[in-house]
């Protein structure tokens, strides 16, 4: 039976974030430029994104562009925001067309003119779509955000907006750049690295972890769909005991 067949529609994580890695890898790996890679890891993107409004995702986070990835070659980090460019103009009908809204995190100010233009573009023709929510990761690192947040919430206290005795888990989640987006109840990652590279710190402190050695280029839609089913065979417990959640009648992940 496919891994999709096998999806309980009852139990689906809201929320998937991806760290898709494995671009350069798999290219190198084939005698290939690493631009090549990551041409291919856009066609994985998009299969993916189907898989996801296929599944019935609510929300999709995409690890698109650390802050770190501007230590890359230049020539490399060229390439990147030249295909985020392409993409953003060619997909824009497939977010339509599923009713995907884009929406972005990280320091955007730190892109190039071009890539804005089309961000802020992309962004304003899908902001009506209510089917998915997908979320760039671009120019992001949780530290940068978190330090951000703090700054942010320093400056509200100092203004007189905010008490600090007021500051809360809810209220800090309320100044970091997911703000009203759910925290992922998934975190996939693929090509076999076992660490979160400064990836939604915050966000993913309840989040079941999935890594797979499969290179993002190769991750097929029946592999996201296995994902699934893995997670929702797993116990969220939330610091409670698994009696206390069969008790609840929460039985698996959902």
């Amino acid at each position: 039976m496919l891994f999709k067949d096998q999806i309980v529609p009852e139990r689906l994580p809201r929320h998937v974030a991806v760290i898709m890695d494995g671009n350069g890898r798999w290219a190198t790996s084939r005698g290939l430029e690493r631009q090549a890679g990551h041409i291919e890891g856009a066609k994985t993107v998009r299969r993916i994104t189907e898989a996801s409004v296929e599944a019935g995702i609510r929300y999709l986070t995409l690890y698109a562009f650390s802050i770190e990835n501007w230590n890359r070659p230049q020539d490399e980090v060229n390439a990147l925001m030249s295909l985020l460019v392409k993409s953003l103009r060619e997909e824009t009908g497939l977010l339509m067309q599923h009713g995907i809204r884009l929406r972005v995190i990280g320091d955007t100010d730190s892109l190039s003119p071009d890539v804005r233009r089309e961000l802020e573009e992309t962004l304003r023709l899908t902001e009506a779509n209510t089917r998915m929510d997908m979320i760039l990761a671009l120019s992001y690192g949780a530290r940068w955000e978190l330090v951000r947040a703090a700054k942010r919430m320093a400056q509200a206290v100092r203004e007189g907006q905010l008490a600090a005795d007021d500051i809360t888990e809810a209220r800090f989640g309320d100044f970091l750049c997911t703000a009203g987006i759910p925290d992922p109840d998934l975190l996939i990652r693929t090509s076999g690295e076992l660490r979160i590279s400064n990836f939604l710190l915050w966000q993913i402190a309840y989040s079941e972890l999935y890594f797979t050695p499969v290179l993002w280029p190769d991750f097929t839609k029946e592999m996201f769909f296995e994902a699934i089913v893995n997670y929702q065979q797993r116990q969220r417990r939330f610091g409670k005991t698994a009696s206390q959640v069969a008790g609840e009648g929460e039985g698996t992940a959902r």
